[in-house]
């Protein structure tokens, strides 16, 4: 097994602070505090500034998320999972800002109509969450099933997305 550099930064948000992972110079990771499935933090490696290579421009790209300036994340991210959960995780990007799929939706997207379960399994272990938009994802009837970051968040990414700023504040 080949030995990989990882670093951590630690930005705030709307939705609380947010660890972001560098893995080999490139972000692998962006979980949110009590997220379900965030792998221990000693498994980060070292700490270090948000100033720092790879995090800057992470951060320029998710403040001007944050402000309603930008729709589409263009950092390049190193998504580590089964051949499975990575198909599922390249789909995401898919989903237009603003709008949400089916899991259902997402499991005919990639050709198995059946596997709206293991969909979810998958996009609940996206370890890139907002910049790789697993919140964009709901039940079939429009519930707003799991969400690793909590479901007032996605709620409430849901809402910002949708343009309404005013449900968007506080965490």
């Amino acid at each position: 097994m080949n030995s990989s550099s990882k670093q951590h930064a630690v930005v705030d948000s709307p939705y609380g602070p947010l660890t972001l992972v560098a893995t080999d110079g490139v972000l692998s990771g962006l979980y949110m505090t009590g997220q379900r499935h965030r792998p221990l933090e000693e498994s980060f490696g070292e700490r270090v500034s948000p100033a720092e290579e790879p995090f800057p421009d992470v951060v320029r790209q998710l403040t001007a998320y944050f402000a309603g300036e930008l729709t589409e994340f263009t950092v390049p991210v190193r998504l580590e999972g089964t051949a499975f959960q990575r198909s599922v995780w390249e789909q995401l990007v898919r989903i237009p800002y603003g709008r949400t799929w089916s899991y259902g939706e997402l499991a005919a997207r990639l050709g198995k109509p059946g596997a709206s379960r293991a969909v979810g399994l998958a996009n609940g272990k996206n370890p890139v969450g907002i910049i790789v938009p697993c919140h964009r994802v709901i039940g079939a009837s429009g519930s707003m099933t799991g969400y690793g970051g909590g479901v007032e968040r996605k709620v409430r990414l849901l809402a910002f997305e949708a343009g309404e700023r005013a449900l968007t504040d506080g965490v």
